[in-house]
């Protein structure tokens, strides 16, 4: 599949030296998984990760997006990570804290797979529309729990203080036509934490959700794809436009609301990231 039209509400992180993990993710019903060589793994387990990483790729994982996070390029790991992404059989390659187009540069460099950014610092939001606009990058991930870090922010279940950087990363993206996923919810325990935060996330824009647990699969899964309701309207609008074009008219009026090109646009798109979403469940 395509992955600039392929799912991803729901992305898995998992850790690359856990045997089990690697092995369960190939059943779960997620869109993509961030096989995780930097963060979940101990510095003395970095480089048998790797290898485990790798034999555990050769292995299908279906329809599901491989996106492997490796170390940063100033780290002992970063380099030999990405060396050994390059031979893996993965859709992308994550880089963390990418503050600039020329830490993607360096990265580029070395490996010639798809490029995806780890956004998660003061400096890489303000240059999120030049790291965005980088012609290897694929997709960005929210880093919120590092963003709030440097930020020294307090917690909030509306994420005010971490709006403006996520704002400013879902423009960059939206601009060049990126794919962008936001933050993990901590408290994977909590279903309508999680449930509200996703909400938030898809009505501002993003793709999908990272996530750190399977419990929380379903709940983005949900939240990020069409309802029956919006389908059912996307198909209305498109019919009532396309009857008032053939009568002469530019506008439609659907349950008491104007409907215009712009519209009609944003429906097909409604349904064909529902057929997208059917046709990878499928696979």
């Amino acid at each position: 599949m395509d992955m600039r039209t392929r799912p991803y509400r729901s992305v898995l992180y998992i850790p690359a030296s856990k045997e089990r993990a690697l092995e369960k993710a190939r059943s779960l019903p997620v869109d993509a998984i961030i096989f995780d060589l930097e963060d979940a793994v101990a510095p003395a387990e970095k480089d048998a990760a790797r290898d485990m990483l790798g034999t555990a790729l050769q292995t299908d994982y279906g329809a599901r997006a491989r996106i492997v996070r490796i170390n940063g390029l100033d780290t002992d790991w970063g380099r030999a990570d990405a060396q050994a992404a390059n031979d893996m059989p993965c859709d992308a390659v994550l880089l963390p804290k990418v503050e600039s187009a020329e830490h993607l540069d360096e990265l580029a460099g070395i490996c010639g797979k798809p490029l995806w950014a780890m956004m998660e610092t003061p400096r890489g939001m303000l240059a999120a529309a030049e790291i965005a606009s980088h012609l290897r990058l694929a997709g960005m991930v929210m880093g919120t729990n590092d963003l709030a870090k440097d930020l020294q922010t307090r917690f909030r279940a509306d994420r005010l203080p971490l709006q403006t950087g996520l704002g400013l990363c879902l423009l960059a993206a939206k601009a060049s036509g990126k794919v962008i996923v936001d933050g993990v919810y901590n408290a994977f325990k909590d279903e309508d934490g999680l449930r509200a935060e996703c909400t938030q996330g898809r009505d501002m824009g993003f793709d999908g959700k990272t996530l750190i647990h399977p419990a929380q699969i379903a709940v983005a899964n949900a939240a990020f794809a069409p309802s029956d309701d919006e389908r059912d309207l996307a198909r209305r609008q498109i019919a009532a436009f396309e009857q008032a074009e053939a009568a002469g008219q530019g506008v439609a009026v659907v349950d008491g609301r104007i409907v215009e090109n712009l519209h009609v646009a944003t429906a097909r798109d409604i349904l064909a990231r529902s057929d997208a979403i059917a046709a990878m469940t499928a696979e």
